[in-house]
């Protein structure tokens, strides 16, 4: 018989008695038997996007990857060490669970989930972009326009903050910048996963999404991110080393830039980022206290799903102050009193 106590570990009991039975509890023995599932990174791609399937045909053309096995119905995998590349024709935003689906036919256990994806703007500004997802203040029965579901924030990737930087750096070597923009967003949209995610998006009109040059830069950040090339694997969390500030962020515009000013330095891990957007909040008739909007559920949700990704992480809200009027920033910091989230200014993370 087996009993599966974890996403990690199937032990299985095997029992032999003696041929006689009359006292097989007492001459029974037992054999155990540990065998630890393969922990693996899923990287999705979409062929129905330049974007998304760019980066990753550059990826696979690296060494060392091999053809793996069709997700249900038909999906395309291949392998390299730990790293799993998918690709389907779908929406990116809008194929859920692929992680526990990928678990059960495979009986591996997936360890994070990285999407590759267009990024699209009204500003039509040129950017290479990092990201969680989750929909966070939409309330239950309302319809999420881009996949996930109300009230949800995916597990967010430790990688997020590390690999920025790494990003960076390797689009200035590139000369993509100034051109590209390097940036976070704010967190949104699905799809659903179980496992920490990110989404890595080139933007921001067809002119760019097919830029082979931004495409290779994506390739290289997994190459040398996820250590396939012999190096060590940037932006693995441990609270056992290093630094153990996890940044929350709250407020501001869809591209985080007070946030970014502090995640841009060394050894600064990011969680959830909730933009204005992200906060719906109902200013009070006069005479009234009571400020309604899903906002209380956003900080919440982003809360929780952050602590849950980096155990034993020191979760901390930063605020875009300039972003919020004085009763919104009033009521948010009292909220975040009353729930202990500790509320840390950019000298604080260094």
């Amino acid at each position: 018989m087996v009993f599966k106590i974890s996403c990690q570990n199937i032990i299985r009991f095997s029992f032999q008695t003696n041929a006689t039975r009359i006292k097989s509890l007492l001459n029974a023995t037992c054999s155990v038997t540990v065998t630890k599932r393969e922990m693996v990174t899923l990287i999705v791609a979409t062929t129905s996007d330049p974007a998304s399937i760019n980066p990753a045909a550059a990826l696979l053309a690296m060494p060392g990857w091999t053809a793996g096995p069709i997700l249900p119905p038909d999906m395309k995998s291949f392998v390299n060490k730990q790293t799993r590349v998918i690709q389907h024709d779908g929406s990116i935003v809008k194929e859920d669970d692929l992680d526990s689906r990928w678990e059960e036919a495979t009986g591996e256990a997936v360890d994070e989930v990285i999407f590759l994806s267009r990024h699209t703007a009204v500003s039509n500004r040129p950017a290479l972009t990092v990201h969680p997802i989750g929909v966070l203040h939409l309330k239950e029965g309302e319809s999420p326009p881009q996949g996930g579901k109300p009230g949800w924030a995916a597990l967010t990737s430790p990688r997020i903050g590390p690999w920025l930087r790494l990003l960076k750096k390797m689009a200035e070597v590139h000369s993509l910048v100034p051109e590209f923009e390097i940036t976070l967003e704010g967190t949104h949209h699905g799809p659903i996963t179980n496992k920490p995610t990110m989404f890595l998006e080139i933007g921001d009109t067809e002119e760019y999404w097919k830029r082979q040059d931004a495409a290779q830069v994506m390739a290289l950040l997994m190459w040398e991110g996820l250590g396939l090339g012999g190096g060590e694997a940037v932006g693995n969390w441990s609270s056992e080393t290093g630094k153990r500030k996890v940044l929350l962020g709250i407020g501001g515009g869809h591209y985080a830039p007070r946030h970014m000013d502090v995640v841009l330095k060394d050894d600064v891990w990011v969680g959830h980022l909730l933009s204005g957007y992200s906060l719906p909040m109902e200013e009070p008739k006069p005479g009234e206290k009571h400020i309604g909007g899903s906002w209380r559920q956003s900080i919440q949700a982003a809360f929780e799903a952050t602590k849950a990704s980096f155990p034993g992480g020191e979760i901390v809200a930063h605020l875009d102050h300039k972003s919020f009027k004085g009763w919104q920033k009033k009521a948010i910091t009292e909220f975040l009193a009353e729930q202990n989230i500790y509320v840390g200014k950019p000298d604080y993370f260094t």
